[in-house]
């Protein structure tokens, strides 16, 4: 949390939290201080989440998310709070103090983190002073052989991981402990007793110097790298980080392994989260309005040396929802070229499905049988790539295409398996009017009645919208209890030392809505009974030094309330919108309370003493209904 007087305090002052959620989220203005998207916290297809200017807080009102600028670079980032003040205070450009930590625990996550980075720099750096030497001689010509040339080996930091077990080991031992080593995820290990087993030391001389060492250090002595005579392309994060790294084995017998390895998850690597080459691309991608996205590292490579800067591929993984939102920070147009090999086909398939539901307006570029993007270039030049490129199909040509070649649709039956093919892919589009336009083209390509489709196609609509109807709190909420809630959040806007309550004694150079509200609401509960009671309550006793309300213990119900209230802030708070307020809920107290009195004196078993009590005040009741200046007197006189 941010405090007054420290530094997260400071920079949670000169941030904009629009400008920073607008580098991971496509913000679209919604209002005169909001801003909506799509949620990167959840997967959705209608914009839930939303920022305010002014208050500068997110929330999300499908997911419940919500938070200031710090929260979401945390969350987004996977990050500790120490961590996110200093990415927030480096996009402003402030200076860095001395980082502290709310606990040893987050010290200790923190620190590794940092190590790892420098560990992994390392590494970086001596898998390439390793292409260079002599033993790198058969990396260098198997990556001459692929087309790459110095300049591109310089620029991806290409390497090579020696034969040995043991050279990296010895490299970093000296600076790093075992734990940090172990963590890093470059090393394998086994007990002293195995260690030269299927999986251990690559040599004898690595065994001797493995034994000659054991007494002294018997746990590092069994420790050895898991990358061993392989071409070594590092995986960086999107700030050009070196976080994990692929291995493509330079061996041909059985116990070389699998022909890519690549790192475990670790503390700074998820390959589910990374897109490689995304750090160099990313501006491109910007520039163009588009991004290339391809399957592999070479062929990402081998791309981006053909001058397509804004080429991408997955890390290590099937293309996932969140490759899926991190790319849609950058460009909402993307051209899938993938393997046409069938199980090319199908992973394009499926990444199509995931960009679809992402809202991406899509097209797939398919080479020639038998060439992957990286061959193609190889034998067919830059020119002939750029010319396919530009010939790229939009998705639904690809599929429909795709059924019509598995499906033949001359029989029925065919026809049938073709609908049976696309119907999941054209539900999966958000827009009514996109899908009822591919419905019309899907049945003219078909040859089939798009009736059908129709019919199919409104019954997942109708489905979808009866699993998303929800019946938002805010809607029993009058505007006299949105106004004051509005009031009474405004208060950690309203800087002052004074402690008096009304604002109404002409003593103020400027109007507090909260002072004003909490006055009201201090002196009269007219919040009691309603179904806004326990958030006005917390509002209401919440300290001076409540920085932002969106922090306060809420229950969900009454945060997410709070932020649709806050979130809807139409016109200003002025005294007499407040008096309207105060005055509005005093009414709806005094007929809750008129209700209540004609209900008791419609109870059998009443005296006359009784009923003519009941006749009074109900009598009063109305009366100051009908008068609303009498309306404050009578709720006193009741109270």
């Amino acid at each position: 949390m941010a405090n007054p007087g420290d530094f997260a305090y400071t920079v949670k002052q000169q941030a904009d939290i629009v400008r920073v959620v607008g580098d991971y989220v496509k913000l679209k203005k919604a209002g005169a201080q909001n801003y909506s998207g799509l949620c990167p916290f959840h997967s959705e297809k209608t914009a839930s989440f939303s920022v305010h200017a002014t208050r500068q807080f997110y929330h999300c009102f499908g997911c419940g998310e919500s938070g200031d600028v710090f929260s979401f670079v945390q969350k987004i980032e996977n990050i500790t709070f120490p961590e996110a003040v200093r990415a927030v205070a480096q996009k402003l450009g402030i200076a860095l103090p001395k980082v502290s930590y709310s606990s040893p625990a987050e010290a200790k996550e923190a620190k590794l983190r940092t190590v790892l980075l420098e560990v992994h720099e390392r590494a970086c750096t001596f898998f390439h002073e390793c292409l260079k030497r002599p033993e790198g001689a058969r990396a260098r010509e198997y990556l001459t052989g692929r087309g790459l040339n110095e300049e591109v080996l310089k620029r991806f930091r290409i390497g090579y991981a020696p034969d040995s077990g043991f050279l990296l080991k010895d490299r970093l031992k000296g600076e790093y402990d075992e734990e940090v080593l172990r963590a890093s995820g470059l090393f394998s290990w086994k007990q002293p007793d195995s260690a030269e087993k299927t999986q251990g030391p690559s040599t004898r001389a690595d065994a001797l110097a493995r034994d000659d060492n054991s007494e002294s250090k018997p746990a590092l002595a069994a420790m050895y790298s898991k990358f061993r005579n392989r071409v070594i392309f590092p995986i960086a994060n999107e700030t050009g980080r070196v976080i994990a790294f692929t291995g493509r084995t330079l061996s041909t017998d059985e116990k070389a392994g699998p022909k890519y390895l690549n790192s475990p998850e670790t503390a700074i690597y998820s390959k589910s989260r990374v897109l490689f080459n995304l750090d160099q691309a990313k501006e491109a991608i910007r520039k163009f309005g588009y991004a290339i996205l391809v399957e592999g590292q070479m062929d990402c490579i081998s791309v981006f040396a053909a001058d397509f800067h804004n080429v991408i591929a997955s890390s290590g993984t099937a293309f996932t929802e969140l490759q899926a939102k991190l790319l849609g920070r950058y460009a909402k147009n993307v051209v899938v070229n993938f393997d046409p090999d069938t199980a090319g086909a199908k992973a394009t398939e499926r990444t199509l499905g995931l960009l679809v539901e992402e809202e991406f307006q899509i097209k797939v570029l398919t080479l020639e049988s038998g060439f992957d993007p990286d061959l193609f270039i190889r034998r067919k030049g830059r020119e002939a790539y750029a010319e396919a490129l530009a010939h790229s199909q939009r998705y639904f040509d690809y599929l429909i295409d795709r059924a019509r070649a598995q499906f033949p649709v001359r029989s029925a039956e065919g026809k049938v398996k073709a609908v049976n093919y696309l119907l999941p892919h054209i539900q999966r589009v958000p827009s009514r009017i996109v899908r009822d336009e591919l419905a019309r083209e899907i049945a003219q390509k078909l040859g089939i009645d798009s009736a059908v489709l129709r019919q199919e196609l409104k019954h997942a609509a109708t489905s979808r919208s009866a699993s998303s109807l929800k019946a938002p709190a805010e809607a029993q909420v009058t505007d006299a209890e949105r106004i004051l809630i509005r009031a009474l959040a405004s208060a950690s806007e309203m800087q002052t030392a004074e402690e008096h309550l009304s604002s109404r004694d002409g003593a103020e150079e400027e109007f507090d809505p909260a002072r004003q509200a909490q006055f009201a609401l201090k002196s009269e509960p007219l919040h009691a009974g309603l179904a806004t009671e326990s958030l006005i309550e917390t509002l209401l006793n919440a300290g001076p030094e409540t920085v932002d309300v969106m922090e306060l213990p809420l229950p969900e119900g009454d945060r997410n309330l709070l932020a649709s209230i806050l979130m809807k802030e139409d016109e200003p708070l002025t005294a007499e919108l407040l008096e309207g307020a105060v005055r509005g809920l005093r009414r709806k107290s005094l007929r809750r309370r008129l209700e209540q009195i004609e209900r008791k004196a419609g109870s059998p078993g009443l005296d006359l003493k009784q009923k003519i009590a009941l006749a009074q005040e109900k009598e009063s009741l109305k009366r100051a209904l009908m008068d609303p200046g009498l309306a404050e007197n009578s709720q006193r006189k009741a109270g």
